[in-house]
Order: structure tokens, then sequence, then C-alpha cells
């Protein structure tokens, strides 16, 4: 199982990022993924999750209305829109299967 993630940056407070990541070693399309993050000096927190077709999607409280997750299936690639985001968003992101397997993460920073 292979995770990589991608686009994380820095970004001002107000802005917005879209996160990819890249899925490989097994079948994508057939597991459902979520977003995990981890911001300085804190916990795990998991952030939103979706079925394996794409079709249900599961978002914590902090999240909704500001992350979309997402997935394209043909392209074994999962996504994550962030908007509005603010600088307790600042925290490196994983993509992740399950609670075993996870990519190396995407460090996000808001800050003006």
């Amino acid at each position: 199982v292979q995770l990589v993630e991608s686009g994380g940056g820095l970004v001002q407070p107000g802005g917005s990022l879209r996160l990819s990541c890249a899925a490989s070693g097994f079948t994508f399309s057939s597991n459902g993924m979520n977003w995990v993050r981890q911001a300085p000096g804190k916990g795990l927190e998991w952030v939103p999750a979706i079925n394996s077709g794409g079709g249900s999607t599961y978002y914590a409280d902090s999240g909704k209305g500001q992350f979309t997750i997402s997935r394209d299936n043909a392209k074994n690639t999962l996504y994550l829109q962030m908007n509005s985001l603010r600088a307790e968003d600042t925290a490196v992101y994983y993509c992740a299967k399950g609670v075993y397997y996870w990519g190396q993460g995407t460090q996000v920073t808001v800050s003006s």
C-alpha cells in the first residue's frame, strides 16, 4: 500500500487549498478512505471520510461546510478541498486507508 499526498503549502487566512492523495498497491475503488490531520503539539484529528464508491461522505463537526472530500476511482486519487482556511487549520494532513496505512503527509500552513 502506498499513499502519496500533495497540494499542501502556505495559504493566507480565508484562502483555499486542494489536497490530493495518489493511491497504489491495493484496489482503491474497493476501499473507503479518509483524511486525518495533526496540528503542531496536538493529537491526531480525523477530518472526513468517504466510502469506496464516493457516494457517501462523513464529516466531523469541525469540518462541515469547510472541507469536501471526493475521489476519482479511475485515477486512484483521493481529494480534500479546503475552503475558508483559518490559522487553526494549520497541520500535517494525511490520507489514510483504515487505521494502519497512512501517507507521509503534506503540510498546510495558514498564515498571513
